[in-house]
């Protein structure tokens, strides 16, 4: 039975290890993805062990946990800190039915390769596959098939979590709920921890990843996923995992308009409902971000076709079981039926001619529709799908065997924020290094996205900005990103950012979506925005009880005192 009471346990007492002040080492862990600027570290140390983790929280006023930095907030960026790097811990500790148990510096490279071995599969991964468990978990980290498969908060079993006291924390899903006052009890070596729950409620969307998780009897795991690290060291993660893992193949689609794309994406989306098609993810690619891949010769590279008046490309990755994969006879069957279906439809005369009025010679005799051969199968599906949006002509599908022309699909996909980061890193270097990325990361309800499109490209048009707009289509979720030409642009594109951000929150959406809050100042004014400055100081309490002295990753999520 869950109860709102647990107790931490004491680690073993071992010495802590050496922290190394070497300036390569220091040099080597000063930034993270983001590039926020100012980044210094006091100290490096590699633990290897629980016990060891916890002697370095005893040790250190202020530590920050980092895994690959991969972060786009500057929340893996030290200001001063002793650096805890976990890539030490990297030990896949069990792997049985339904789930895997891992040390928090193992990549999910790394993990993904392992569950293949056995025949399994961790769903929700983020884009980079570089990224660690610890800080997936320690982020709620979430991607393209977050639409399916929900984000990391879903697939957390258990955490073991060193808090700020050097107490360690076992926390098992169901275990441990809020009192129905709003609030958990954590018996400590310092006493009885009182832990408030924040009192706002969070957006009803897909994905969000702004502060610390709040909900009525919410679990106690849950307000650990998310936190950045400004709560607790995780130490060991147990995923759930799936098995066999499904086969995926890619469908890349050049659309003529936005609306037809938005229109597709939500036939796709509701595809599972009226039809079976299992779809998975859908990502979008505006104009402007498949300019970039034409002007940095990506498209020509890989083959991929990228039409000049294309307005969006869509990303589709759709899943079959274990086994269902067609073969590439059964392939080009399922789409010359699709197409027959199409023709079929715009014979509109009912007497089974064609549209010069000759017989068609492809309709079935009983029922006066096409010789369906394979035609019913997700494939056939699929492309009927895409037949009946007018798309069926211009797009490539890549089975899931396909894996070199996937390769070439995701290589356009990733070349996007490539591209946009290359040129932010030009203009730092032409302007000078007040130059910096400027990007927001907005979820809205799927039914809402169209309006928030409109509203990014309203703020930033209307400031003369130069923009790429992409993102996760399937989750209402987009990331519109600035490409400053001006040194004043960076400013504007932030004024423009807090502006939609406001206007996104009216929506029913997020500001913050997927990639967190970090130590970016405009992101740190999106979560107040949507949760007010009461909110904020809730967050403030729940660390104040759970880290009394402020040692763990000072200054992400909200500014120091």
């Amino acid at each position: 039975m869950a109860s709102h009471r647990i107790r931490a346990r004491q680690p073993a007492r071992v010495p802590a290890p050496p922290v190394t002040r070497d300036a390569g080492a220091l040099a080597g862990v000063r930034r993270d993805a983001a590039h926020y600027p100012g980044g210094h570290a006091s100290g490096v140390v590699h633990p290897r062990s629980e016990a060891e983790v916890a002697a370095v929280v005893r040790a250190s006023p202020r530590l920050l946990p980092i895994g690959a930095q991969s972060s786009l907030t500057g929340g893996a960026t030290p200001v001063g800190d002793v650096v805890v790097a976990t890539d030490r811990m990297d030990r896949i500790v069990t792997l049985g039915a339904g789930e895997v148990t891992v040390e928090p510096g193992v990549p999910l490279a790394v993990l993904q390769e392992a569950l293949r071995g056995a025949g399994a599969w961790y769903p929700p991964v983020p884009t980079f596959d570089g990224a660690c468990a610890g800080g997936v978990a320690a982020t709620n980290a979430a991607g393209a098939a977050t639409f399916k498969y929900g984000t990391t908060r879903d697939w957390v079993r258990r955490l073991t979590v060193v808090l700020g006291t050097g107490d360690v924390l076992d926390l098992v899903r169901g275990e441990t709920r809020a009192h129905p006052d709003g609030y958990f009890e954590v018996l400590t070596s310092r006493g009885v921890r009182h832990v408030p729950v924040p009192s706002y409620r969070m957006p009803h969307v897909p994905k969000c990843s702004a502060g610390y998780f709040a909900a009525p009897g919410m679990d106690f795991i849950d307000l650990f996923v998310g936190s950045e690290g400004t709560l607790g060291v995780i130490t060991a993660v147990t995923f759930a995992i799936v098995a066999p893992a499904p086969r995926t193949a890619l469908v890349w689609v050049p659309v003529e308009s936005e609306r037809s794309a938005i229109a597709l994406a939500g036939a796709l989306r509701d595809a599972d409902r009226r039809t079976g098609l299992d779809v998975a993810a859908i990502e979008h690619l505006d104009a402007r971000s498949l300019a970039i891949v034409r002007e940095d010769g990506v498209a020509r590279r890989h083959n991929v076709p990228v039409p000049v008046g294309a307005a969006v490309a869509l990303l589709v990755q759709v899943e079959w079981p274990a086994g269902a994969e067609p073969t590439a006879a059964e392939a080009y069957a399922d789409i010359a039926a699709a197409l027959d279906d199409v023709e079929a439809e715009d014979d509109d005369d009912g007497d089974g001619d064609d549209e010069h009025g000759h017989e068609d010679q492809n309709r079935h005799p009983a029922r006066g529709r096409p010789t369906p051969g394979t035609g019913d199968s997700q494939l056939a599906r699929l492309c009927r799908l895409l037949a009946d949006a007018g798309v069926l002509d211009d797009s490539e599908l890549a089975l899931p065997s396909d894996t070199r022309r996937q390769a070439d699909f995701l290589a356009v996909r990733e070349a996007v924020p490539e591209g946009v980061n290359r040129r932010v890193g030009d203009a730092a270097r032409r302007l000078g290094p007040t130059v910096a990325k400027t990007a927001a990361d907005m979820v809205v309800p799927f039914e809402r996205f169209a309006e928030s499109l409109d509203l990014f490209r309203g703020a930033f048009d209307t400031r003369g900005l130069d923009y790429a707009i992409w993102g996760h289509i399937s989750d209402g979720n987009v990331h519109p990103n600035v490409i400053p030409r001006k040194v004043d642009d960076v400013a504007r594109g932030r004024e423009a950012i807090l502006e939609c951000g406001r206007a996104i929150v009216r929506l029913g959406g997020s500001p913050l979506a997927e990639h967190g809050v970090g130590r970016n100042p405009v992101k740190q004014a999106l979560l107040r925005q949507l949760y007010g400055d009461a909110g904020v100081n809730e967050m403030r309490a729940v660390k104040a009880a759970l880290d009394p002295e402020a040692r763990l990753a000072p200054g992400v999520l909200f500014p120091e005192r």
